[in-house]
């Protein structure tokens, strides 16, 4: 008896000792679940921003959604989820990873939620004010959460893999350095700058302020029977647009989605297939490229939807799919500083606001002068949430910001992985993230607003936090 007791207990020993590696050699069972919900606003919701100011919802041209896939290792699971909306605050995304996370168990901080940024959808950061605007953010977060809910519960055996195409044609900088004192003053009244951009003036454009990123990345996810389960676009321009008033879309985000649903089919005995696009570093991008050509409303978005889903069909005919990849994921907090107004700058907002009728120094004086008393009302400081996602060799990095392509592009360069994209407005919305050197340059994206308020040198902290989180999602060893 006491001789069996003895050899259990080596036996229990070396079979410890040996686990780690036992582990590491069995075969990983990955799966995949997708899933899109209807987040489509009610009449009256509002669409108004800060400046493009559309008004509340009066009809709807295509409906807008919640798109969700859920993937495991037999470890880890997370979920990313791309709503067609324009913006979403992070009280709205925290509350529906909380509602998401107790039902179906993926921990909170394993959920990347982003929005496309689509004009035509609400800005669902408390923008709008109305109680119908309030209703619509608690209903939104349900939503999202129950995207979550029934992607998680469709997991089933699946293969995963990547690529890319390049897309230079349909993007450019929409910031144009400038030659000294060409530049129109600021909202502020203040001369020097050398960006002319969303609403500045200037007689001599030199070239583009910054580069751009031409790359369209694509993750593309088959059931085990090699079925299509779901794809993820990535590419970084800033929206399509060419709307008409009050008329909900998801602009080429939905449609490029659509597209896809309408090519690829899961086939019997699978949940419909499901496409999404996501944002990736259009800060500092224009709407999307048409070679000077005029469409009807709503009609370019579609063909350029259509172009980049047949590419995407061509790209994914030489995508490797594997089953035993690892997945991983990391989130973060940064503390940042936010750039509140002057005494001075304060006191300039309230005599414009008091002088209606006066001459001012830009149309959007009164704009940025509510804007300056908005963020006299913010904290000294905001925290924002960084995550990096490792799927075995791929690398995907999110930031709540309207991030430039500098950006983007140094963070590839800087990437252990050898493919890497970004997804931007994820997880809350901390306005645009211009570098250093582009604060200097000035430009609509650089002024003081609730659209961009973080410290000058959030672009620097952030930029090298996602890097290190990338390197953090690495397997031991690499």
């Amino acid at each position: 008896m006491r001789r069996n007791v003895a050899l259990a207990i080596v036996c229990y020993s070396v079979l410890t000792a040996l686990w780690p590696f036992i582990a590491a050699a069995a075969p990983r069972e990955f799966r995949a679940g997708a899933a899109k919900i209807d987040i489509t606003p009610k009449l009256g919701v509002s669409l108004d921003g800060p400046i493009s100011k559309n008004g509340p919802v009066l009809g709807v041209h295509d409906s807008i959604h919640a798109r969700a896939i859920v993937l495991s290792d037999g470890e880890t699971r997370l979920a990313i989820v791309i709503c067609d909306v324009c913006m979403i605050g992070r009280d709205v995304l925290d509350a529906a990873k909380v509602i998401a996370s107790q039902s179906t168990g993926i921990a909170a901080n394993h959920m990347l939620m982003a929005a496309t940024h689509t004009h035509a959808a609400p800005r669902a950061n408390h923008v709008g004010t109305e109680p119908l605007d309030d209703e619509y953010h608690i209903w939104l977060g349900e939503q999202i959460a129950a995207a979550v809910a029934q992607a998680e519960q469709q997991l089933a055996p699946a293969q995963i893999g990547w690529n890319s195409f390049q897309k230079p044609d349909l993007i450019r900088c929409r910031r144009h350095l400038c030659r000294p004192g060409s530049v129109g003053v600021n909202p502020f009244g203040e001369a020097g700058e050398q960006v002319k951009s969303v609403a500045g003036t200037s007689s001599a454009i030199i070239e583009p302020a910054g580069p751009v990123d031409p790359q369209f990345s694509i993750l593309s996810i088959q059931h085990a029977d090699g079925s299509p389960l779901a794809v993820l676009g990535n590419f970084s321009v800033h929206y399509c647009g060419g709307y008409q008033r009050g008329l909900v879309s998801a602009d080429y985000f939905g449609h490029y989605a659509t597209a896809l649903e309408s090519q690829l089919t899961a086939g019997s005995g699978h949940p419909a297939f499901v496409g999404l696009m996501s944002n990736g570093t259009s800060g500092n991008t224009g709407a999307i490229e048409s070679g000077g050509k005029k469409y009807p409303p709503f009609e370019w978005m579609q063909v350029a939807a259509r172009m980049l889903a047949q590419e995407t069909l061509q790209a994914m005919q030489s995508i490797e799919y594997r089953r035993d990849l690892a997945l991983a994921m990391k989130e973060t907090e940064l503390e940042l500083e936010i750039r509140r107004p002057s005494p001075d700058r304060l006191q300039w907002a309230t005599n414009v606001l008091m002088n209606p009728g006066a001459k001012q120094p830009h149309r959007w004086s009164p704009v940025y002068a509510q804007e300056a008393i908005h963020l006299s009302k913010y904290p000294a400081t905001t925290k924002v949430k960084l995550q990096a996602i490792r799927i075995g060799d791929l690398g995907i990095v999110a930031t709540p910001c309207e991030v430039f392509a500098e950006t983007g592009l140094a963070i590839k360069r800087e990437s252990p992985h050898p493919a890497t994209f970004h997804i931007e407005l994820a997880n809350g919305y901390g306005g645009y993230l211009p570098p250093a050197e582009q604060h200097k340059l000035g430009g609509y994206e650089t002024w003081p607003a609730r659209s961009s308020f973080l410290e000058v040198e959030a672009e620097t902290k952030i930029r090298s936090t996602l890097v290190q989180l990338l390197h953090d999602v690495r397997e031991p060893g690499e």
